[in-house]
Formats: structure tokens, C-alpha cells, sequence
């Protein structure tokens, strides 16, 4: 291809050199739903065409784990696999992964590289133009099976100009209405865009919204419904899932929630890559994410989850029912953005009896910490701070050893924390 990199671009040499000028050519909190610019830009090199299986996971919450599953179910059984995810938490390079490896920054720069010459004078958003790096690097590495995350609803996001051979649709919640509609209504509706006709498409929802029918019937999907079509059930320290063909029973518990290792199972079932129970043990005995549930220590305990939304917020919330009953405080430290429910988002954790340390985020989106304190009951103990490290800091002084930390709001807030943990060992 002939060297048609932009003036500015040219001076890129490093994946960070790259982001920022992806960045400063449309900063990542800018969105612009559409297929039209980045189908155009993949149709000139087939990057919509991915090799392999393709799976498309939509959802408001549920997509990281359900793709973290899927994945450790399939490597398992020998396969190759790829996973494109949004957003990072520590390192850009997290966004794709290739048989378990992040992409090395080479990778990328020669990715970006490509996409800036393939574009030509069309512009991209940020979301769009890394989306279309991590599709040449699949079609580079040829793996067995793709797994894309969704970034934001489902019919106009960037991901959606892949035919699939399986879409998913982990739960449907009150997130991003600006972009998606004021109701469950409605955001199911552009969540749904991700199935295809003729194709199944695995439903996590419990409580799924006519909007989702009506599309599937619309569009003919092969619709498979948790406890419709499939479902799963615990007895004692086990849970067993029935698909619509198989069954796999005692399986070993996990931090990753039921419904999703149910979804991804029941997925997995309709590619005919259902793994046995002797590998499904496996994986699901150490599966783990991230900032999903994740502890940073146990002595005080230092829990860690991105819950944002009420959805997760209250699923984080009822497992701290079970949890705190290992403890004798509770303290949360809370960092959202402003954009967000926080009134419903907190309002699941008003019978803690916890102290809050209540954090102001930064930039446009950051909510500051005297607004959260407003949603809070009255009556309630909490300390506000300018900044997540000094929230943080103060949070670990006050924790006495038998005492329960859990930081929560954001990706913002977890990914801060998780960098801070690096930094002090914790």
C-alpha cells in the first residue's frame, strides 16, 4: 500500500505516540453511533470478514464475563481464540487478546498504520478506528474463534458490520440512554441489532423486554432464552446447567455470575463446542476478570468491582450480603461518573450500615463527591475527597484487620485503584 499516512502521523514510532494522536483526533468520550464510515473503511481490506467462529456479545452488563468464559471454555478444548474487549483497565493492550496473550504494542502500531493509510480522508471516532486495528489483527493471527464485545448498544456500533455466526444478549438495563433511549424498551431494541436471521442468538436476560421479541421475529434469530430454553440451578456447593441438548452437572462454583457461565455454556452448545464436564470443571474452577469481583486481599478485605449501573450495582450488593458476614465494618469507596445513575446505583447498598469515602473523578464526565453524598440516606457516615488517591489512602488507614473494603462506581475508579495497588504493593 502506498504510504499515505497524515503529516501528524507519520511522527508516530510507539503504541503511546499512537493513541494520542487517535485521541487527539477524536477524544475516546466522543461517540458516534453509525456504521456507515467504518463499513466503508473494512469493506477496501474485508476486515468485517473475521476468520474463524464469530461470536457478537451485546448487553448492558455481563460482557466481559460471559466473553472471559467462552474464552477459557474453548482454549480448554485446544482452540484458538480471540477476544476484542473495551474498555481497559490498566493498558490499552488489554483491548484485544490472542490465546490468552494481550497484543504486543508492535502489533498495534502496525495495525494503526494500516487503518490510518486504509481510511484515507474519512474521519473515525476513537472507538472506530481501534476497532478496525483489532479486525486486521484477527485476520492476521487466524484464530479458531472470535469473541467481540459490543462498545456501546448493538445495531450502531462499530462492532455490527461482522456477520456472526452467534450473537449473545447478556441482560438489558437503564445505561447510556442519551445514545440508546430513555427505557428498557428502547435499549433493547438497539441491543438486539446484533442478531442475525437464521442464526441463534442466546438470551441472558431474565426479565427480556418485547422489543427483543419483536426484532428476533423480525429478523427470523433462532432465539435461545435463559429458563426458556436453558437454565442452571445450585444445590449445596455446585451448580448444574441444561442446555437444550445436554446437561452438566456439579460443576464447581465461581465469582463470575451463574447466568453468564449458563450463557456462555448454551452458546457453546449451539457452535457444537460444548466442552466436557471434566474440562468445564476446569475452567470454572479458576475462571476470574479483572475488576469483576476481584479481591486484592483478604486480611482486611479489599474487594474490588466495576459495578456502575443498578443492575450491576445490585448484583454487587447482594453478594456483599453473604460476604459481610466474614467482617466486622464495611467501608465502600465510591467514584462515579456523572452521566450515570447514581441514585439507583446506590441506593442497593443503603443497608450495609457502611462508611462511605466518597470520591470526586476527573475530567468532564467525573461526578464529584458532594453529589453522590446527596443520594445518600440521611444519616449516613461518609468522608468526600478531591481525588481517588487520597480517598484510597485514607480508606486503607482506617481499615482495622478484620475489617471490608469494597471500591466500586466505575472503571474509572477501579482501574485508578488497581494502579495504585501496583504501585504500593498492597
Amino acid at each position: 500500500m502506498t504510504n499515505l499516512l497524515s503529516p501528524a502521523s507519520q511522527s508516530c514510532q510507539t503504541l503511546t505516540d499512537w493513541l494520542c494522536y487517535i485521541e487527539q483526533k477524536h477524544p475516546q468520550h466522543q461517540i458516534e453511533l453509525g456504521l456507515g464510515r467504518v463499513l466503508k473503511i473494512a469493506q477496501r481490506a474485508d476486515l468485517h470478514l473475521l476468520p474463524g467462529k464469530k461470536i457478537l456479545i451485546a448487553g448492558t452488563n455481563g460482557k466481559g464475563t460471559t466473553a472471559r468464559a467462552l474464552e477459557q471454555l474453548c482454549a480448554v478444548q485446544g482452540l484458538s481464540v480471540g477476544v476484542y474487549s473495551s474498555p481497559h483497565l490498566l493498558h490499552f493492550n488489554e483491548r484485544l487478546r490472542i490465546n490468552g496473550e494481550d497484543v504486543a504494542d508492535n502489533l498495534w502500531c502496525d495495525a494503526f498504520a494500516f487503518i490510518e493509510q486504509l481510511r484515507g480522508d474519512i474521519e473515525l471516532t476513537y472507538f472506530e478506528f481501534t476497532t478496525l486495528a483489532s479486525f486486521y489483527l484477527l485476520k492476521q493471527m487466524q484464530p479458531d474463534l472470535c469473541l467481540i464485545e459490543v462498545g456501546l448498544g448493538g445495531r450502531l456500533d462499530a462492532t455490527n458490520i461482522i456477520e456472526p455466526d452467534l450473537s449473545i444478549l447478556t441482560t438489558v438495563d437503564l445505561d447510556h440512554q442519551d445514545y440508546l433511549g430513555p427505557d428498557r424498551e428502547s435499549i433493547g431494541r438497539e441491543k438486539a441489532g446484533v442478531f442475525r436471521a437464521g442464526k441463534p442468538a442466546v438470551i441472558g436476560e431474565t426479565d427480556i423486554p418485547q422489543s427483543v421479541f419483536k426484532y428476533s421475529r423480525d429478523v427470523q434469530a433462532q432465539l435461545l432464552c435463559i429458563n426458556t430454553h436453558y437454565q442452571y440451578f445450585v444445590t449445596e456447593a455446585c451448580f448444574h446447567w441444561q442446555g437444550v441438548h445436554n446437561r452438566l452437572d456439579a460443576l464447581p462454583l465461581t465469582a463470575v455470575p451463574l447466568q453468564n457461565i449458563a450463557t456462555a455454556l448454551t452458546a457453546l452448545e449451539a457452535l457444537a463446542l460444548l466442552p466436557s464436564k471434566q474440562q468445564a470443571s476446569k475452567v470454572l474452577a479458576e475462571l476470574s476478570l479483572p475488576g469483576r469481583m476481584q479481591w486484592l486481599s483478604k486480611t482486611p478485605g479489599i474487594l474490588l468491582d466495576v459495578a456502575h449501573n443498578p443492575q450491576s450495582a445490585g448484583y454487587l450488593a447482594a453478594q456483599l450480603e453473604f460476604i459481610k458476614a466474614g467482617y466486622a465494618r464495611v467501608h465502600l469507596l465510591v467514584g462515579m461518573l456523572k452521566d450515570k445513575d447514581i441514585q439507583q446505583s446506590l441506593a442497593p447498598f443503603h443497608t450495609l450500615a457502611a462508611h462511605w469515602h466518597l470520591v470526586d473523578l476527573p475530567g468532564a464526565r467525573g461526578a464529584q463527591a458532594d453529589l453522590l453524598a446527596k443520594h445518600l440516606p440521611a444519616h449516613s457516615s461518609y468522608c468526600c475527597y478531591a481525588d481517588l488517591e487520597s480517598g484510597y489512602q485514607q480508606a486503607l488507614l482506617s481499615l482495622q484487620a478484620n475489617d471490608l473494603l469494597v471500591i466500586f462506581g466505575s472503571f474509572v475508579t477501579v482501574s485508578a485503584v488497581l494502579a495504585l495497588q501496583k504501585e504500593t504493593d498492597v
